[in-house]
C-alpha cells in the first residue's frame, strides 16, 4: 500500500457503558515526523431498546446466537456509517472499527469484539479495518488499552491522559516508554446503579451528590486485589460482575449512598493512578463521557494535585473514536499500533484485520 501523508478515516467506537455508537470522520496528516489530526464531523447514535438489550445479553447466549449477533451488528454498524456518509457527504479512505466488546479475558487468551468487518464493508463498499486486539492477546498481552499509542503520537503535550468511560484508564510516558492500564470501573457501574433509581445514567452526578459515603463499603472496594496488581493490567465486564457487584449487593446500602460511595472510590483510585503513573504534577487531560459527571470531576480535583485539562466537546466525546481511526491509519501503513510496554505482549505488534 502507498504511504500517503494524509488520510480521511471514519472511526467507530462502542464502549462498555453502552452510551451508543461514536462515529468520527477524521483527517490525519504526517509532516516532518509529526502527526496532526482534525475531527471534521462526529456524532453519537444512541442504541434503541432492542440493541441495548441484545448487547447487554449477548454474553449469556449460545455460540450460534453470538455469531448471528456479530454479523447483524456488523450490518447495523455499516448502515449507520452509510447514513453518516450521506448526511455529511464524507469521503473516507477507509473505516476503522473497534466493535463492541462482549468478552475480554486475556488471562484465557481471549478477547471478542462483535461487529463483523466483512458485514460493515459489504454495507458501505469501503475498506474496513477491525479486530485490533486479537493479535496482542495472541502474543500474551492484555489486548488493552490500545489508545496509548494515540496519546503518544497525537496528545504528547499532556503528562497524563485519563479516559472516563465504562472504565477509567490512564496513559503516560516513563523512561521514554509509553505505559497505560485500566484503573477501575466507572460508568459501567454508575450507570447500573443509576438505573435502579429510574435513570439511564447519573446526569451531572446529581444522584451521587444526594448520598452519603459508607465507610465500610468504601474500604471493601478499595481493598480489591486488582488495585494492588502492577501494570500491565486491564479490566472487562466479567470482572465487574464477579468482583464489584457482589460487594455492592451484600452491603445493603441504599442506591444514593451506593452512588456516592462508588464515586468516591473511583476518585480515590484515579488519584492513586495519577500518583503512581507520572510521579509529577504535569497537566492531566481528561476525556470520555465521565467528564460530564460534574460531581465525579469535583471529587477527582479534590484528590488529585495535577492541573486538570478539560478539552473541547469533540475531543471529550470522540477521542477514542479518533484514536481508533488513527490505529487504522497505522495498520494501513503496516506500522506498529500496539505497544508491548502497555499491554505486556511478547512484542510490539500491528493489530487489525482489513476487509477490502
Amino acid at each position: 500500500m502507498n504511504k500517503s501523508s494524509a488520510y480521511n478515516v471514519i472511526g467507530l467506537m462502542s464502549g462498555t457503558s453502552l452510551d451508543g455508537v461514536d462515529i468520527a470522520f477524521c483527517r490525519f496528516s504526517y509532516n516532518q515526523n509529526k502527526w496532526t489530526y482534525k475531527i471534521k464531523v462526529a456524532e453519537t447514535i444512541q442504541y434503541d431498546r432492542k440493541w441495548l438489550q441484545r448487547l447487554q445479553n449477548t454474553e449469556k447466549t449460545s455460540a450460534l446466537d453470538f455469531a448471528v449477533t456479530d454479523h447483524k451488528y456488523g450490518h447495523y454498524l455499516g448502515s449507520l456509517v452509510r447514513s453518516f456518509i450521506n448526511k455529511y457527504r464524507a469521503n473516507p479512505d477507509f473505516i476503522a472499527s473497534h466493535g463492541h466488546t462482549i468478552f475480554h479475558q486475556p488471562e484465557n487468551g481471549l478477547t471478542a469484539q462483535i461487529g463483523n468487518g466483512a458485514a460493515i464493508a459489504a454495507e458501505c463498499g469501503i475498506p474496513v479495518i477491525c479486530d485490533f486486539r486479537s493479535k496482542d492477546v495472541a502474543l500474551g498481552g492484555q489486548g488493552a488499552p490500545l489508545v496509548p499509542i494515540g496519546d503518544e503520537l497525537l496528545f504528547s503535550q499532556y503528562s497524563l491522559c485519563l479516559n472516563l468511560g465504562g472504565f477509567a484508564n490512564i496513559s503516560f510516558c516513563r523512561k521514554n516508554k509509553r505505559m497505560a492500564y485500566d484503573i477501575c470501573p466507572v460508568n459501567i457501574v454508575m450507570n447500573m446503579l443509576s438505573q435502579k433509581l429510574g435513570k439511564r445514567y447519573d446526569a451531572g452526578g446529581t444522584l451521587a451528590r444526594k448520598g452519603k459515603i459508607n465507610g465500610l463499603l468504601l474500604k471493601q472496594l478499595n481493598s480489591l486485589s486488582y488495585y494492588k496488581q502492577k501494570p500491565p493490567k486491564s479490566l472487562g465486564k466479567e470482572w465487574v460482575l464477579a468482583a464489584i457487584l457482589p460487594i455492592l449487593k451484600r452491603s445493603g446500602v441504599n442506591p444514593f449512598d451506593l452512588l456516592r460511595t462508588y464515586t468516591e472510590h473511583a476518585a480515590m483510585q484515579i488519584e492513586e493512578g495519577c500518583e503512581v503513573s507520572a510521579k509529577n504534577n504535569g497537566p492531566l487531560l481528561i476525556t470520555g463521557g465521565g467528564v460530564y459527571n460534574n460531581f465525579l470531576i469535583e471529587r477527582i480535583k479534590a484528590h488529585c494535585s495535577n492541573r486538570i485539562i478539560i478539552p473541547d466537546k469533540n475531543t471529550i466525546e470522540f477521542k477514542e473514536a479518533l484514536i481508533f481511526a488513527f490505529l487504522g491509519v497505522l495498520r494501513w501503513r503496516n506500522e506498529i499500533n500496539c505497544l508491548r510496554s502497555v499491554t505486556g505482549a511478547a512484542a510490539d505488534n500491528i493489530g487489525g484485520c482489513i476487509y477490502l
